[in-house]
């Protein structure tokens, strides 16, 4: 492996210190090239956010030692939690939380034994000429590159995204603790959990649907969180909170002990960056939330090779400037993916539309799909044709409620069929 050379101008600068900017740098340095990289704290400062994955997705990259848990018994439940309620469904594949100490240290490591500087400060101002750019810190440093990789996040320093109406969030509040009664079944993985009997009628009609994500984590703690699919504005965390608590009391298993708090947030349906800037994204920066399932990680595994790569070969044929950008977008987001992430937004868009008993209708159809069709759609690992082709199997499923919520096109729905469209 070529070692990171910090006495020439590098190659790449990266800017951020999550996993999406520890993947990329990592990736960049496999491939020898020149990286440095500004964090604006310490890259080794500990995240706060749980990353959860299905193992299957580990396993195919090599990475299910990274594992903190692991669960076999994962299920949903779709039912409305009265009698005759049909029981939970189960998915017969592995899910895994990482160990995020362990994650970080894996993508810290790479970076160290390929020489990756790190440099210190928050990103200010961005000059770019004919062949490189230069990145200018609040304290005046100047760290000029061939090419700017921003992986700051959902709210980038750099990274400009054309203006598209409301943005979706997915929003959750969690607890790791321990409970007067096991909150889920030990030894389970609770992907999720639609049932709403804790809840007055009025408030299942009218108000956002929420659901449980929880998971046993061993020796009596277990990790729970209510969750909102998406919603512009998002659903507050007062009500999460709220809603968890009553959840939990109304199964009997009541916080005895709170560890940690989890507040999470994040934009589900933001468009594309615009994809002839200088600056690359990479992650949230980029786009790359699953606009349908909200998953990022996978996708972080899975493509950081594919931007390191079209870097590397752009730089190699003595690109620059605007082409090499052009280049990389390029190769983080090809013609199939742009037409899955319209298809996801166009998805999406639907799903906060449908009441509670017709999401619950929904899933249950979904999870009714063969393995391979749910689980590539949730992963983001079908082609254009295998997704069509899911969607239209779990037409074919669905009852007709559902079907009806999916032919209707209220709202911003027709624009957003249009783009789809357009991309194929």
């Amino acid at each position: 492996m070529l070692a990171c050379s910090p006495l020439t101008t590098p190659d790449v600068l990266v800017i951020g210190a999550g996993p999406a900017a520890l993947t990329i740098a990592a990736a960049l340095c496999e491939r020898g090239l020149r990286v440095e990289a500004l964090a604006a704290g310490e890259p080794d400062a500990p995240w706060t956010n749980t990353y959860g994955i299905w193992a299957d997705e580990v396993e195919g990259l090599g990475l299910a030692h990274l594992l903190a848990h692991r669960w076999s018994d994962t299920i949903s439940w779709f039912g409305n939690g009265g009698p005759g309620d049909a029981g939970p469904i189960r998915h017969g594949r592995d899910y895994g939380l990482f160990d995020k100490a362990a994650l970080q240290a894996h993508w810290l490591g790479a970076g160290e034994r390929a020489g990756l500087r790190w440099h210190r400060g928050q990103a200010a101002s961005i000059h770019h000429d004919a062949g490189s750019s230069v990145v200018t810190t609040a304290a005046a440093e100047a760290l000029p590159a061939r090419l700017v990789v921003d992986a700051t996040g959902h709210e980038p320093v750099f990274v400009q995204r054309p203006a598209d109406g409301p943005i979706a969030g997915q929003a959750a509040y969690g607890i790791v603790g321990r409970f007067a009664a096991p909150p889920i079944a030990p030894g389970q993985f609770v992907f999720m959990d639609y049932r709403a009997d804790h809840l007055e009628e009025q408030e299942r009609r009218v108000e956002p649907p929420t659901f449980l994500y929880a998971m046993d984590l061993g020796e009596g703690r277990f990790f729970v969180e209510e969750t909102s699919l998406a919603l512009a504005p998002p659903v507050p965390f007062p009500v999460l909170r709220n809603r968890l608590h009553r959840r939990l009391a109304h199964r009997g298993a009541p916080v005895l002990e709170l560890e940690h708090e989890e507040f999470c947030l994040f934009p589900m349906n933001p468009p594309l960056p615009d994809l002839s800037q200088r600056v690359v994204g990479f992650g949230g920066a980029a786009g790359m939330v699953h606009p349908a399932s909200g998953y990022l990680v996978g996708g972080l595994l899975r493509r950081a090779p594919d931007l390191a790569t079209a870097i590397a070969s752009a730089l190699d044929g003595g690109l620059g400037g605007d082409a090499l950008a052009r280049a990389a977008w390029q190769g983080l987001w090809p013609a199939d993916r742009r037409w899955n992430h319209a298809f996801f937004r166009f998805g999406l868009e639907k799903l906060m539309r449908f009441d509670e008993a017709r999401l619950r209708h929904h899933f249950a159809t979904f999870f009714a799909l063969p393995p391979e069709q749910w689980f590539g759609f949730l992963t983001n690992t079908l082609t254009p044709r295998q997704l069509l082709a899911a969607m239209v199997r779990l037409y074919g499923l669905a009852p007709w409620d559902v079907r009806w919520g999916l032919m209707a096109l209220p709202g911003r729905e027709p624009q957003l069929l249009a783009r789809m469209l357009a991309r194929g």
